[in-house]
């Protein structure tokens, strides 16, 4: 049997899958208007406890201090985010969008290159 908080976290999930679908598709079309966003990839979307939070994690081809260069520019498309969203997810409320940079894609391509120098050293 399904407990409350299983539920709760499948729930969850289930809405955070629906608003990075929605997310992605509007950012897909700004990326086609505003060249200045071009290499900004959304990686994932979590929603706080109480839903009322969307964080968007975003990774750039050229790191976090080029993310923080373009976020003024994606800060002027968040009301257009947020109704994109409201009129296309049946909700009470719609979460307020935060912006943030994905550390974790760096951590994960550090670990990957400290594994690949070990495998060359070996070699050796």
């Amino acid at each position: 049997m399904i407990t409350d908080k299983k539920q709760s976290e499948i729930r969850r999930a289930k809405k955070e899958s629906l608003y990075y679908r929605e997310i992605s598709t509007f950012f897909m079309r700004i990326l086609l208007d505003d060249q200045n966003l071009n290499g900004l990839h959304i990686n994932a979307v979590k929603l706080s406890p109480t839903k009322s939070v969307c964080s968007v994690l975003f990774n750039s081809d050229d790191g976090q201090e080029d993310f923080k260069k373009r976020l003024p520019d994606l800060i002027l498309y968040k009301p257009a985010l947020r109704k994109a969203i409201s009129q296309n997810i049946r909700s009470r409320y719609t979460p307020d969008l935060v912006f943030k940079y994905d550390v974790q894609f760096e951590k994960q391509y550090k670990i990957e290159s400290l594994f690949d120098r070990l495998k060359q050293e070996n070699k050796l």
